[in-house]
């Protein structure tokens, strides 16, 4: 059962208008670097043939360059200090120039040299990278603060660009505070509230102490990373590395150093062929609070008196309102209990209801109610075997985990055979994942099919059966079949039949 059959039968899943991406064509400028991860080349071919560790020949699928890189943290600070670097030798500014220019313009380097040469009086002005003081003072020895108001020698004032003198110990103050608000303190400005003048990580080299520079660096790092339109965090908990994404394509999917893959898109976990709008509308649904409404309108009526929910828990219609309400009615006319008796049909029945809903009366109210319950029945129906392959999902990667350092080591063993020859166990086991994950979000899709959509839906019902038949013979053969070749005592002609087996189902 190969996930690609899946995914290339269900194209018309993935929506490319419903893909909400940051800004169109934001990757027009790395056309150089994508270009060495480009998977559309005709010229190469889709297999080359390897050697084993037997000396035989096999042929196996050319893995497709990546559309991205994962960047460690070391990764990370290199290319940071790469591009401070670039835009300064460029620019023939200093390095704290160059960190607040890159960090305006949201580190987009071609970015900064094309407004800087088209404008370079509008950039500093808007940056406030002032190509001088902006105020004289007398050559007196002493000048004051313009925090404290005390008056200083010259040697212990310090201003930034715009020539504003303070103090050291009013300077310390304004930055410690400033770095322990957040990552704010990236975009400091001169403390005279008249002054737009920036004061960049010289300064803070200066006046911070030890823990403030490190909280400055690492918000430094993190505006790298999170304010850059090609660079993502992975957001597997715990996990410090950073995505770049250089494809030019439509898939996101992303597989971190971590093991945890993802969509760079949305940041939700992979779900192709699904797009991410799809996605989105699904996990809304599932936390939203409309589906605990649906089966309260499903399920229950309003008391006539006090108007609360009332679930009917017996086969009897009369019902009684908890305290304080108490009133008692009839859960079929809502009527007050006091007025039925024989004459409306007994205990277990409503002449009355029966009546009236002939009339019209309760057919806004029933019609509510039958859609809800119809409502909630579909979406339970979905969402229980969206979750079910969720959780088969999850037990088959602990499954292949126990595969890969402790069953095929035993095989090895049983079989007298090389672990390489059984690489088609832990092969099943990731196709088995991946098929689960696929399968997974066809439910989601299947949900949101309009009604008036039959044939195709018909369709993808009859293509989502063969995949979720294919996958269950197939998962069953790895998890079953295999048992007793773990128990065995030596090896068998039965495994060559089993290796075939599981081999053409994972084909």
């Amino acid at each position: 059962m190969d996930s690609d059959a899946i995914l290339s039968s269900s194209e018309d899943m993935h929506d490319a208008n419903d893909v909400e991406s940051d800004e169109e064509g934001f990757y027009s400028d790395e056309n150089d670097v994508a270009s060495d991860y480009n998977t559309d080349d005709d010229d190469v071919d889709d297999y080359v043939i390897e050697e084993d560790e037997d000396g035989i020949n096999m042929i196996q699928a050319r893995r497709p360059e990546n559309n991205y890189i994962v960047l460690k943290e070391l990764d990370i600070k290199e290319r940071h200090e790469d591009d401070i670097t670039s835009v300064s030798s460029v620019l023939s500014i200093s390095r704290a120039a160059s960190t607040i220019l890159l960090r305006y313009y949201n580190w987009n380097v071609s970015e900064v040299h094309e407004a800087w040469f088209a404008d370079e009086e509008k950039v500093r002005k808007t940056v406030g990278l002032l190509p001088g003081p902006v105020v004289q003072f007398a050559k007196s020895r002493e000048l004051m603060c313009g925090i404290c108001f005390e008056a200083f020698p010259r040697g212990r004032l310090k201003s930034a660009d715009c020539g504003h003198p303070f103090c050291f110990e009013c300077w310390e103050g304004y930055i410690r505070t400033s770095i322990n608000d957040g990552p704010g303190c990236l975009m400091l400005r001169c403390p005279d509230p008249s002054c737009g003048a920036a004061v960049g990580q010289d300064m803070i080299n200066i006046f911070a102490c030890d823990d403030d520079k490190r909280k400055y660096s690492k918000y430094l790092l993190r505006s790298f990373v999170e304010d850059n339109k090609k660079t993502k965090w992975c957001p597997a908990p715990g996990c410090e590395h950073a995505v770049n994404y250089v494809g030019d394509n439509e898939n996101y999917d992303v597989s971190c150093l971590c093991s945890y893959d993802f969509c760079w898109n949305c940041t939700e976990e992979t779900h192709r062929p699904v797009d991410c709008n799809t996605v989105r509308l699904w996990i809304l649904k599932n936390s939203a609070e409309s589906e605990n409404m649906n089966w309260i309108l499903a399920n229950s009526k309003p008391c006539p008196k006090c108007k609360r929910p009332i679930e009917k828990n017996q086969g009897c219609m009369h019902m009684t309102c908890s305290p304080a309400c108490k009133f008692e009615f009839c859960w079929l006319c809502l009527g007050a209990w006091s007025d039925h008796g024989e004459r409306t049909g007994g205990f277990y029945a409503c002449n009355r209801y029966e009546a009236a809903k002939q009339e019209g009366v309760y057919d806004e109210a029933e019609r509510r109610r039958e859609m809800a319950k119809n409502s909630l029945e579909r979406y339970t129906h979905y969402y229980e075997r969206w979750a079910s392959n969720q959780s088969s999902r999850q037990k088959a990667l602990v499954d292949l985990h126990q595969m890969q350092t402790v069953n095929m080591e035993k095989l090895s063993e049983i079989q007298c055979q090389p672990e390489s020859q059984l690489k088609f166990l832990s092969d099943a086991w990731q196709q088995i994942v991946e098929c689960r994950r696929v399968l997974k979000w066809t439910y989601a899709y299947g949900y949101y099919l309009t009604e008036h959509e039959n044939a195709k839906k018909q369709f993808f019902e009859y293509l989502q059966g063969e995949a979720e038949s294919g996958l269950e013979r197939l998962h069953q053969c790895a998890e079953k079949e295999l048992l007793p070749f773990l128990n065995a005592d030596g090896p068998s002609r039965e495994f060559i039949e089993f290796h075939t087996k599981l081999a053409g189902l994972t084909a």
